[in-house]
């Protein structure tokens, strides 16, 4: 039932949210930047910076950076190389590395693209001389840009190829009522893919089911309420659940039955009104960025994959 109520609290908390959505049905590619902490003589803060750039290197190629526990991904290693004394003053160090980057499938452990590339950094420490090579990375070179179209149009072709098994998944956890985790496989085909549209329809499908369900829960909730104490105390109680049942919902108009006869008895004492869909708001796609945000928050709060990355190596 607790989770249940979060569900709850957090639809409604989408749907306000979202009254006001800008009218575009579409969201990008999108992976996930996973970088592991570098070995010694690295820095802790390297880990932070190359984060940066991989983030960059993304955006530039029309790829969002996800913090759902994503599918794919995609990550880089550094590893020394050289390093040459600069004389002074002040003496200064270069260090040369090399840089590898990979676009991976996690869940099946399948590398999609890679590339290398050489950085060089100067500075008066090691740690300096290896933030200086990360921060100046040239992510606008050729090979890396060919390193991410290849990968992306991997991850789309799997899309394109599995969409069916993702749609006959999201279709059984929904039957299951796990409607944030089928809501979350929907959200995770992309505009690029070339079911994006059927990938809507299923989500506005499943969220249909999810929101009937809701109200069917609070309802009954409301009802019970209401026959415990049928006075102001039980009408504000009975409105704690109501105030969770959207029109479109199919027992909407049931649920309009029983505030009309709490109304009808606590009159002004209740200043509880029914939910309405504003005016003037494009409603479709309110409900579009509402089911998309339960299949994210879903995705964030997952455990991080943990199968380690020595496929990679």
């Amino acid at each position: 039932m607790k989770r249940i109520y979060i569900s709850i609290l957090a639809l409604c908390m989408v749907l306000m949210a979202t009254a006001q959505a800008p009218a575009d049905k579409t969201w990008t590619l999108a992976m996930k930047v996973v970088v592991e902490e570098l070995a010694e003589p690295f820095p802790a803060t390297a880990r932070i910076q190359l984060t940066h750039q991989l983030n960059k290197l993304l955006t530039q190629n029309g790829i969002a950076s996800s913090d759902m526990q994503n599918q794919f991904f995609i990550t880089a290693t550094a590893t020394p190389l050289t390093k040459d004394i600069l004389p002074g003053p002040p003496t200064q160090i270069a260090e040369n590395m090399e840089i590898t980057f990979y676009i991976a499938d996690a869940y099946n452990q399948v590398i999609f693209s890679t590339t290398s590339l050489t950085a060089k950094g100067v500075g008066i420490t090691e740690a300096k001389a290896y933030m200086n090579a990360i921060q100046h990375l040239n992510i606008n070179q050729p090979d890396l840009q060919e390193f991410v179209q290849k990968g992306k149009t991997k991850v789309i072709d799997y899309y394109n190829t599995q969409a069916d098994k993702m749609f006959a998944k999201a279709r059984s956890l929904a039957f299951q009522k796990d409607y944030e985790q089928a809501l979350y496989i929907v959200t995770c085909i992309p505009s690029e893919c070339d079911r994006y549209e059927d990938a809507l329809a299923m989500g506005n499908e499943i969220f249909q089911q999810y929101i009937d369900y809701l109200c069917d829960v609070n309802l009954a909730a409301a009802k019970t309420a209401w026959m415990a104490e049928q006075n102001s105390k039980g009408a504000e109680n009975a409105g704690a659940y109501l105030q969770y049942i959207y029109p479109d919902a199919a027992c909407y108009e049931d649920a309009q039955v029983l505030y009309q006869e709490i109304k009808g008895k606590v009159l002004d004492d209740w200043k509880f009104e029914m939910k309405k869909w504003q005016d003037g708001i494009d409603i479709e796609m309110a409900k579009i960025y509402a089911w998309r945000d339960i299949g994210v928050a879903y995705g964030t709060n997952q455990q991080p994959i943990t199968t380690g990355w020595n496929f990679l190596r």
